[in-house]
């Protein structure tokens, strides 16, 4: 996102298989970054929001935003309406490596 916006560096952006999947990596990032000493700046589930009625339909989002990286995680219907891929298809993609486990 670096250069192209101004509020943040980087997106990362995450699926969970449902809902309660998608809520859960929200708060397992919220987690790892506490023990870390990293505050979130700012946390919301769209589904959590009464007035935003469009939500309950398309799925969950959930926003977290750390200041210089901001992730969003989804459920699968709520990442295919919103397309952020698409949306921000000009911004460089890093594609995460999962790291082996030290035996």
């Amino acid at each position: 996102m670096r250069g192209l916006v101004n509020f943040c560096d980087y997106f990362i952006i995450a699926t969970g298989t449902s809902d309660r999947q998608a809520k859960a990596i929200a708060e397992g990032i919220e987690e790892g970054l506490f023990k870390e000493g990293i505050e979130v700046n700012f946390s919301r589930s769209l589904k959590a929001l009464k007035s935003l009625q469009f939500s309950q339909e398309n799925g969950v989002w959930v926003l977290l935003d750390m200041g210089d990286v901001v992730a969003h995680i989804f459920d699968p219907q709520a990442r295919e309406f919103y397309a952020l891929e698409h949306l921000w298809q000009d911004a460089a993609k890093i594609e995460y490596k999962k790291r082996s486990k030290i035996k």
